[in-house]
């Protein structure tokens, strides 16, 4: 067996020891999850995905968010779609994805079929996000500047690692399933700002999903399907980049995992996080520069935004509404009445944007004039390490602004005191 999919298998079926730090993180992204799934409930992809499915019937095996439950697969197609609709998730730059909507869906799904502990539910939730994060980074950059879109491909591998963990496969078992994933995982980035976008999480749930109950079920494929001639990563510009394999089991890399604190493009976040040390109040602004990576330039450097989808892409926008005490971390500060307010419309004016290739894609700096001439800069890297306790409460706040905080909070004490899967399963239904 190749050593890249031998070593996964192994580690994705083996037992592990993790850490206080990944145990919390994988806990937290769960809440995380059902809440951003839970607020993106109602969004016009959401509507359109999950009707297709219970319009088609089927077992009602696996609950959706919204209403309604249908078989595994289609369960992890609606709930992937849906959590990812806000684009509100949590990212993990190491290989430019999105784990935790690719993986949970298919996790939660095969477990509350399986009728599995919420404790064997998270394990596998971890060990999916972990082995998606490192096939990203052995697929590389150039995977995803060639346009592919790692939520999907990468992800679907972690996803069909999850729920083959709680099928309860074994090394040999989920070699198959990787390898048949190989042929399934797909997602391109020409998606992007369409429908399309949160639609590649739910197809990489449902791929892993679909390749685990194929090889349950006595189906053959390739286990040399990633790393061979014809293989995943030869034919989609993969690095074969086998350092990604390194402390495999020993360090979590999805520990570093970063979460949204503000409902847009997580390349305006460094600077939102900037902003928030320095007295950025409209009356006090005579202008402001921001420098960023220049990949941002092109993604979130909408100029003059009219409405509130385009305003979570334009770094002039987000400032000024923070400046004028909007909450960049509420799904409705992002409007089109926003957008036409002439004050923001005449701060936004006082602010420049310049690219910088001495800052890496997570950092920003931000400098502030204001009124009385003084000067003040500030920074952050999205990278900088946060304490746990702080990262609980900002997670834990946020969940409470989009899903309310008696809901909130019965979520999280279910997820740290223990229970079943299907208890979870049973918060993703609204109203």
């Amino acid at each position: 067996m190749p050593e890249l999919t031998r070593t996964l298998s192994e580690f994705a079926t083996g037992s592990i020891t993790t850490t206080p730090a990944a145990r919390l993180v994988t806990s937290l992204s769960a809440l995380d999850w059902v809440a951003v799934g839970r607020a993106g409930a109602d969004e016009p992809v959401s509507r359109i995905v999950r009707d297709m499915v219970l319009e088609e019937s089927g077992a009602g095996q696996a609950r959706l968010f919204g209403k309604g439950a249908a078989p595994l697969r289609c369960a992890a197609l609606v709930n992937g779609t849906v959590s990812h609709a806000l684009d509100y998730d949590d990212t993990h730059f190491a290989h430019i994805g999105h784990p935790s909507v690719a993986v949970f869906p298919a996790a939660l799904a095969m477990a509350e079929a399986r009728d599995a502990a919420l404790v064997e539910l998270l394990e596998a939730a971890l060990v999916g996000m972990e082995l998606s994060v490192r096939v990203g980074l052995w697929l590389g950059r150039g995977h995803y500047q060639a346009g592919f879109h790692q939520t999907a491909t990468a992800g679907a591998f972690g996803a069909a690692a999850a729920a083959g963990r709680l099928a309860g496969f074994t090394a040999a078992q989920m070699a198959q399933a990787l390898g048949l994933t190989a042929t399934r995982a797909a997602g391109l980035k020409a998606q992007f700002g369409t429908m399309g976008k949160p639609y590649n999480a739910g197809i990489a749930a449902a791929a892993g999903i679909e390749s685990v109950q194929l090889v349950r079920r006595g189906f053959v494929a390739n286990p040399d399907a990633m790393e061979g001639a014809f293989g995943f990563g030869a034919t989609h510009h993969g690095a074969g980049d086998l350092s990604a394999l390194e402390g495999l089991g020993e360090t979590w890399l999805f520990e570093q995992v970063s979460h949204k604190f503000h409902a847009c493009c997580h390349g305006l976040h460094a600077v939102l996080e900037a902003a928030r040390r320095l007295d950025v109040a409209e009356p006090e602004v005579a202008a402001l520069t921001v420098r960023t990576h220049p990949r941002w330039m092109s993604v979130c450097n909408q100029p003059a935004p009219t409405t509130g989808l385009g305003a979570k892409f334009s770094y002039t926008t987000v400032l000024a509404m923070r400046a004028l005490g909007h909450d960049t971390a509420r799904l409705d500060s992002y409007s089109d009445a926003v957008c036409a307010d002439p004050r923001l419309v005449a701060l936004r004016e006082k602010i420049e944007v310049r690219a910088d290739d001495c800052l890496s894609e997570t950092q920003a700096h931000l400098e502030l004039l204001r009124r009385d001439g003084v000067r003040q800069e500030a920074e952050h890297d999205l990278m900088a390490p946060m304490t746990l306790s702080a990262r609980e409460e900002r997670v834990r706040v946020k969940a409470v602004k989009l899903i309310g905080g008696r809901v909130a909070d019965e979520i999280w004490a279910m997820l740290r005191t223990g229970g079943r899967a299907a208890d979870l399963a049973a918060r993703l239904a609204v109203g």
